[in-house]
């Protein structure tokens, strides 16, 4: 569909026609809509057309742009990064095209008289081309007013009023709300990390943030401000190959396969970094951590004892609650909001080891299309996104599965599809974990779960760039299972 492709940043709009100068105005200030209300009949009902009038008229901007512009949420119509890059010179032009009618309005019309005498002024005036009522009330400051005010705010304030300033920016409705620049999310976040917020304010910019839609520019700025907080190694820098991130909802109870992929994808020579956790409470809270440690991944506190795991093992995980506790209880807000937040799509870019590639698990069309938005614009070039598991990478073979991949910084896709489910192997006797660890050993045979970690490594081989066609990384990955260290810890 038109709202699943990847918004690029394109530089000038195309037409196969020739638009008139008033037939374009009129395209911008229903582009100027649409950023302001993120609905198609909000957006129409502001300028007084019909919705289907609205769809028809972004579906010439799409046209015009070559770039969806807005992709559907659940909270809406969600701005692509080209869309946002407009935000600001269309609300201007706007503003200016009502001051302009207003002034015409205002101006006292002449009595016309025609040569037979009919001549004389009309009983109504017709519409403005497509204004909203912008001053409702008298006194109310205009969208300018309220931008100047925060403008106000200098970047060398106090933290409070700085993200008092941010959260005013994005909360405060349509027509004087917009997203945060990149380095205003990034201010603002770290502003967080470093224990300078007021905790009404965490809550209040979370809250917004999320009934609104992150936007890839807002998550990217997140992500450059928890890099800069936990002291992450730059991407590329020849520390680690692959970025593998694991946060895992408590209410997953399956048995972490992927970590025996990760092995296998090790033992191809490739250093492999895992990073997550498995919720803040309860009994299994350590779950990824036993489990590592239990095939024999090193579970390091710190990035500096990661280094050296990589060194010696060419494999480590590192626990978020180890090496990032702010943002591990960022993240456990969630008990107090019973809502996902912004930071939980920034968390899987944090890339803390600099690993030259990425393999993500997201289920979400459009939050799939959000990652790979923030992952260019973090200029990462090799990333591999599985689009049907959600907070971990890990391959389901038996539902056709989508590959949302970046490959030398640009978008590439596959559609893998579903292989046969053979039966399932009764695990009688053995537990979960001691199940988990016979698969690995030998104990236990089951083609379902060997066929997941093998097309888990393919696709990990393939976000490497070690294959460029997944059925000879799948070969890749069935040789480095056949021939694996049965050994446990």
């Amino acid at each position: 569909m038109a709202e699943e492709r990847t918004g690029e940043a394109v530089g000038k709009p195309v037409s196969n026609e020739r638009q008139t100068d008033l037939s374009k105005l009129r395209l911008l200030l229903a582009l100027d809509a649409l950023l302001r209300e993120n609905s198609v009949s909000r957006a129409a009902s502001s300028v007084g057309l019909q919705p289907s009038a609205m769809s028809r008229l972004l579906g010439q901007l799409r046209e015009d742009y070559a770039d969806p512009l807005f992709l559907r949420t659940g909270h809406g119509l969600r701005p692509t990064p080209l869309a946002e890059s407009l935000r600001l010179r269309v609300r201007a032009l706007a503003a200016e095209t009502e001051a302009l009618l207003d002034a015409r309005c205002n101006a006292s019309a002449p009595t016309a008289t025609g040569h037979a005498g009919w001549g004389g002024q009309a009983l109504t005036d017709a519409p403005p081309l497509a204004v909203r009522p912008s001053r409702l009330l008298e006194g109310e400051p205009a969208p300018e007013q309220f931008a100047a005010k925060l403008a106000e705010i200098g970047d060398d304030a106090a933290p409070e009023r700085r993200l008092a300033r941010c959260i005013a920016t994005v909360g405060t409705g349509a027509g004087r709300s917009r997203p945060l620049s990149e380095e205003e999310a990034e201010d603002a976040l770290a502003i967080i990390l470093g224990g300078e917020a007021d905790p009404v304010q965490i809550g209040a910019l979370m809250t917004v943030l999320h009934y609104r839609g992150p936007t890839a520019v807002e998550v990217a700025g997140f992500v450059r401000a928890m890099r800069r907080h936990i002291g992450a190694i730059v991407p590329g820098s020849g520390t680690a190959d692959l970025d593998w991130p694991c946060y895992l909802s408590p209410k997953l109870k399956t048995a972490p396969w992927f970590l025996h992929a990760a092995r296998l994808v090790a033992d191809a020579g490739h250093r492999v970094v895992l990073h997550g956790s498995y919720g803040e409470e309860g009994q299994e809270r350590h779950k990824l951590e036993v489990a590592a440690s239990t095939a024999g991944i090193p579970v390091c506190t710190s990035i500096a004892a990661a280094k050296a795991a990589l060194g010696s093992a060419g494999i480590a995980y590192l626990p978020l609650s180890a090496f990032a506790p702010q943002v591990y209880r960022l993240l456990g807000l969630y008990r107090l909001m019973e809502m996902r937040m912004p930071l939980n799509a920034a968390i899987h870019l944090i890339n803390p080891m600099g690993g030259r590639a990425s393999l993500l698990g997201v289920a979400n069309p459009s939050s799939r299309t959000l990652s790979r938005d923030i992952a260019l614009l973090l200029e990462t070039r090799e990333l591999t996104i599985l689009g049907n598991t959600r907070d971990h990478a890990e391959f389901t073979p038996y539902r056709q599965t989508p590959l949302f991949r970046l490959v030398g910084g640009e978008p590439s896709d596959l559609i893998i599809p579903a292989k046969i489910a053979p039966p399932a192997e009764a695990r009688t006797g053995l537990s979960s974990r001691e199940y988990w660890q016979a698969v690995w050993t030998g104990a236990a045979r089951d083609q379902r779960a060997e066929t997941t970690i093998i097309t888990t490594a393919a696709a990990a081989l393939l976000s490497l760039r070690n294959h460029d066609d997944y059925e000879a990384a799948c070969e890749m990955a069935r040789g480095l299972w056949n021939n694996r260290s049965r050994r446990m810890a």
